[in-house]
């Protein structure tokens, strides 16, 4: 493999979700910990699977693996570093400042902002620390989707400008705190970041134009900040020999090359490895061991074919349509086609004559890409992290520092430059989105876990803080937790792939919303192998595989479910994501 040679020190995973970032990333480490070296594993997506792949538990504290010696993995756990990081900055003044003080620090420390900060204080830690970084010959980084990598990578550049000018006061004050006393600490990671001898940016992806071109703004927001040592792996290639066998087959092998012979130039360019599809779940070390060998067991080619009746997505769509409006947000672990279901249910929805408005979350999202065309009564946007900080720091400005002197608004204006003031303006544009919902329908496609889940955390700090001043004068309100909470103005659709990992993760997803008071309303299974029925050995042993997992949706996790067959022909333009809620039409 083309980037383990020479490997360097910290080697980073990241790509699109579902490509296979942390199989790949657990896969090297246990190749790089066989061979003699002492290697530490590290996830920092704030919905990590490490621990399920590896088949260990491991948690936000270092854990040797026993069965693969040299191997040590940790998975920053956002809550976790955030209760830590709360109780560094309160502790030494608890006692010593009035409690109204302490409490109104306690209360800036609450939000996702200082959730985010505090995971990215253990990431760069892990990066110059050399109590921690000597004891390892490797440190491999499981990164979260690319958006949310993305900003995590460049906010050692962004708070290091930031505490360099000495900026920051209101907005960020609790967080910032603590922030002052690690400006050592982040210029140090932005100098292990641009050291090519020192750090290796692995980027993963599918023979998917989407994936790869993606990959191909991956590495050019990543080179613009230094991080220029990087590697191609194109994972879960289908074999050529199985398209021989079956019309499904050949057509995704087809797609695959199509894809791969239009690759962005830049990705061209770069160093790459091919890594074949699977027969087998990538789950347990036995499996993972499998992953980077150039050869491995082949399937068996017998057996009946698989056959999976399941409900099919225009039942829930057809339920979904009578309410007549409502906000429908479609969840799940990136990779597992959220944006093109979401797609999928706007166009069918405007299809019968509904308003809609199609909007995603996702900082990597490809909706326009997706839909690949127009039609009546649909209304398509995005929430733009830049473009909405950009307003919300023009609107500040404008209101807030409409009253203040030069100095004033020199000092706002050093304030709103802030890397919190995203946080702020993203949760704002949801808000403002969602409230559209009570007189059309709002279809919104979601970031991956972890991400959306911050987002929550902030829609929940928001929801505490009205409550907190409006309760005690008796006042009446209505807080975007509350439009979430309320079932009969959301509906929240579980997407996830007939796959171990995948099921596990929505499940997780699932006890995490019910925590905040909200009830997913049905699950979709994805690109199902087994609802295509594959005559292909590889895929069909695939097909068998996913029957456990659709069973465990079916009867343990969801209340209602659809699952989407793996198509032939990828679903993008209208036409075609109207044909994912084709069949009770055509039946009828």
């Amino acid at each position: 493999m083309n980037f383990l040679e020479s490997a360097p020190r910290f080697l980073f995973f990241t790509g699109k979700g579902g490509v296979g970032k942390t199989s790949l990333a657990c896969a090297t480490a246990i190749q790089l910990a066989e061979a003699g070296r002492r290697v530490l594993l590290v996830s920092t997506d704030p919905a990590s699977n490490v621990g399920q792949v590896l088949g260990v538990s491991i948690g936000n504290k270092i854990t040797a693996i026993s069965r693969v010696p040299q191997l040590f993995a940790l998975e920053i756990d956002p809550e976790a570093a955030a209760q830590a990081y709360r109780d560094r900055i309160v502790g030494p003044v608890r006692g010593k400042l009035p409690d109204s003080v302490v409490k109104g620090i306690e209360e800036q420390l609450s939000g996702a902002c200082t959730t985010e900060l505090a995971a990215f204080d253990e990431f760069t830690a892990l990066l110059t620390d050399s109590e921690i970084t000597s004891a390892y010959d490797h440190i491999l980084f499981d990164t979260a989707p690319t958006g949310h990598t993305i900003r995590l990578l460049q906010l050692p550049v962004a708070w290091s400008g930031f505490l360099e000018a000495g900026k920051g006061d209101a907005s960020c004050l609790g967080p910032l705190s603590g922030l002052e006393k690690q400006r050592a600490q982040y210029s140090g990671a932005v100098q292990a970041l641009a050291d090519g001898q020192r750090s290796r940016l692995v980027l993963v992806a599918r023979a998917q134009s989407s994936a790869l071109r993606e990959a191909a703004r991956t590495h050019g927001e990543l080179a613009a900040i230094g991080l220029t040592q990087q590697f191609l792996i194109v994972n879960g290639l289908l074999p050529e020999d199985e398209a021989a066998l079956d019309p499904l087959a050949k057509a995704i092998y087809g797609r695959e090359q199509m894809a791969l012979a239009a690759m962005p130039d830049e990705l061209r360019a770069m160093p790459r490895d091919d890594v074949p599809l699977k027969p087998f779940n990538l789950v347990g070390l036995d499996a993972l061991r499998q992953l980077l060998l150039e050869t491995a067991p082949q399937p068996d080619t017998a057996g009946e074919p698989v056959e999976l009746r399941a409900p099919d997505l225009s039942d829930l769509v057809d339920d979904i349509a009578a309410d007549g409006h409502g906000l429908v947000m479609l969840m799940g672990k990136g990779g597992v086609g959220k944006t093109t279901l979401a797609a999928a249910v706007a166009v069918e929805l405007a299809r019968r004559g509904l308003p809609v408005h199609l909007t995603t979350s996702d900082p990597a999202a490809h909706l326009t890409e997706t839909l690949h065309g127009t039609m009546a009564h649909l209304a398509v946007s995005r929430i733009d992290p830049h473009a909405e900080t950009e307003r919300y720091r023009q609107e500040v400005l404008r209101t807030k520092g409409a009253s203040l002197d030069a100095q004033g608004r020199a000092l706002l204006e050093e304030d709103l430059r802030s890397p919190c003031t995203e946080e702020i303006a993203v949760f704002q544009a949801f808000s403002r989105i969602i409230r559209e919902a009570g007189e059309k329908f709002v279809v919104m496609d979601t970031a991956p876990t972890g991400h959306t889940l911050l987002l929550l955390d902030a829609t929940g700090a928001y929801h505490r803080e009205v409550a907190r001043m409006l309760d005690a004068k008796g006042g009446r309100y209505t807080t975007p937790m509350m439009q979430l909470q309320d079932p009969e103005r959301t509906k929240v659709l579980l997407v996830t792939l007939a796959e171990t990992t995948p099921v596990l993760e929505a499940a997780n997803l699932q006890a995490d919303l019910r925590r905040a008071g909200i009830e997913p309303w049905a699950w979709i299974i994805n690109n199902s192998v087994a609802a295509a029925r594959p005559h292909s050995p590889l895929l069909r042993k695939r097909a068998q595989n996913e029957l456990a997992e659709v069973e465990k949706v079916a009867t343990i996790h969801a209340r209602r479910y659809a699952a989407v067959p793996l198509l032939e022909e990828e679903p993008v333009g209208v036409e075609r994501l109207l044909q994912l809620v084709a069949p009770v039409r055509e039946a009828v």
